[in-house]
């Protein structure tokens, strides 16, 4: 059943029942196990077998991020038993009054760490739900802005992981410098352009508008914690550190230096590759390892030469910063497992796809609308962009890899990139929204259907984009016809949803 429409079940499945029972944890499990029943024709010990098998395989090629995760999370324990975040949320009461600006401050910091997703998701998180709290922000609305901010600007970022990833994605023989495609690429990624454009209206009006619109409301007559992270809501009673502002700011510029320097380490700037050919050439994985134990080990030597946290304390974070992680974890594995049964190695949905592509693919002005769509689907199925790269950047080429179509060759490669990134946004199973959950510490499947209107909208707009794209077989114009089509948008939602209202101001 392999490389066949079999091979969509699993993912379908998983999204069905985790959409209908709330229950994201089983619905993954039912979705894997589906997927290696078809595999073993319905063997049941055998697919037991498959199952672990895939996982093992999963986890061990990603363990790299678990323990960037597991190390994150002990970090972000140290800083908020320091006390570190209590002297910021004191500084946010004095300078943020209103929800506007904390919001807005989230988008920005959201934007300023763009080398990695699951850096910026948990980072962001972690800095700004301590202010968005106190506001009573939806922690829905946080995690959106978190999400809008994560993929959508790393896909546009030169320096980050995915071009990395966008530049792997092409064929060894193609001929074609993956890193001067990405950069061609960026102008004409609509998903992505739009999506910053839509949030930062979102913001500014504060017309929420679908399950959003419903959730805000809910939480302006009575804020709500899940019930899964009310014991981290209250960390602060645990304080049992003096620390200030600067014990918050510093560790977070060496994290972030010290990934954007790991960056370069892997990717061989010491043995004389250019800034560019670095990033291009990076582990992004080993990277976020390398710069969070050295921005944890920075941690360990500001804090206790200067008993801003006692050893003792210091220590009890480990155990509270890991425990933290444990659902991001778990869900990260199921997840992989499951785009794992779907890969090439098993049931071959991409195979299946692409050859579905690539058998319609003789009419050159429905080739941008057609690589949106189906990356937008499979990237939502699989939960993963960078599988969506990898899978149809090399048939893009395939089809348009000729001198004469290059100016096609670069609006069809980033409508995959701008499918991708739209797919991987509105995913339940994506590790991009599922981090961006656990860094807005809200119920996870409230994520995904409150911000999956938003997506949606945007997504019209970028399909109307690359339409015009085909039609007229030019980049510039469908950016025009995407965004009019966005301006037109933003009129009607001015015209028919009123305002949520501004928050009352923040007390000191």
């Amino acid at each position: 059943m392999a490389e066949s429409a079999w091979s969509v079940l699993p993912p379908v499945i998983t999204i069905a029942l985790a959409l209908w029972t709330k229950e994201v944890y089983m619905s993954l499990i039912i979705g894997i196990f589906s997927g290696a029943m078809l595999f073993t024709n319905f063997n049941v010990l055998e697919a037991v077998l498959v199952m672990f098998s895939v996982m093992e395989e999963k986890v061990g090629a990603n363990v790299n991020i678990l323990v960037f995760l597991a190390i994150l999370g002990i970090l972000v324990a140290a800083i908020t038993r320091s006390g570190a975040t209590r002297a910021y949320g004191e500084w946010a009461a004095r300078t943020i009054k209103g929800e506007r600006s904390a919001l807005m401050l989230t988008a920005l910091l959201g934007v300023v760490i763009f080398i990695d997703d699951y850096f910026n998701c948990l980072t962001v998180g972690t800095v700004m739900r301590p202010v968005t709290d106190k506001l009573k922000i939806a922690r829905t609305k946080l995690a959106y802005i978190i999400d809008a901010t994560a993929a959508p600007v790393c896909i546009i970022a030169p320096v980050s992981s995915w071009a990395a990833a966008v530049g792997s994605s092409l064929p060894e023989n193609s001929g074609i410098d993956g890193f001067s495609l990405f950069l061609q690429t960026i102008p004409f990624n609509l998903y992505a352009l739009l999506t910053l454009a839509f949030m930062v209206f979102i913001i500014w009006t504060g017309r929420d508008y679908g399950a959003m619109g419903r959730s805000v409301r809910e939480n302006q007559k009575e804020f709500f914690i899940p019930a899964e992270y009310r014991e981290s809501a209250g960390a602060r009673d645990e304080e049992a550190g003096k620390g200030k502002m600067i014990d918050l700011l510093l560790p977070l510029a060496v994290l972030i230096g010290a990934c954007i320097y790991g960056m370069l380490y892997t990717g061989g700037i010491h043995e004389g590759k250019s800034v560019a050919q670095a990033f291009a050439d990076c582990n992004s994985s080993k990277s976020l390892v390398f710069g969070s134990f050295l921005a944890f080990a920075f941690t360990g030597l500001l804090y206790l030469p200067r008993r801003v946290l006692p050893f003792t304390e210091f220590c009890k974070s480990f155990s509270k910063g890991f425990k933290a992680m444990v659902p991001a974890i778990f869900i990260l594995c199921l997840a992989w497992t499951l785009s794992g049964v779907c890969s090439d190695k098993y049931l071959n949905l991409g195979g299946f796809v692409g050859g579905l592509v690539s058998a319609h693919a003789s009419i050159i002005m429905f080739l941008p609308p057609i690589f949106f769509l189906v990356a937008l689907g499979l990237s939502f199925a699989t939960g993963t962009s960078w599988g969506t790269f990898g899978i149809l950047i090399p048939i893009a080429i395939a089809v348009l890899g000729d001198i004469e179509s290059s100016s096609m060759l670069v609006v069809c490669v980033a409508a995959v990139l701008s499918g991708a990134v739209g797919g991987d946004h509105a995913s339940p199973i994506s590790d991009t929204t599922i981090l961006a959950s656990a860094g807005a510490q809200c119920h996870h499947l409230d994520h995904v259907s409150t911000q999956i209107p938003y997506v949606l909208t945007v997504s019209l707009c970028s399909l109307i984009g690359y339409v015009v794209d085909g039609m007229t077989q030019n980049g510039w114009l469908g950016v025009a016809a995407g965004s009019a089509a966005l301006g037109v948008v933003m009129l009607v939602i001015l015209r028919r949803v009123p305002p949520q209202g501004e928050r009352a101001e923040l007390s000191a």
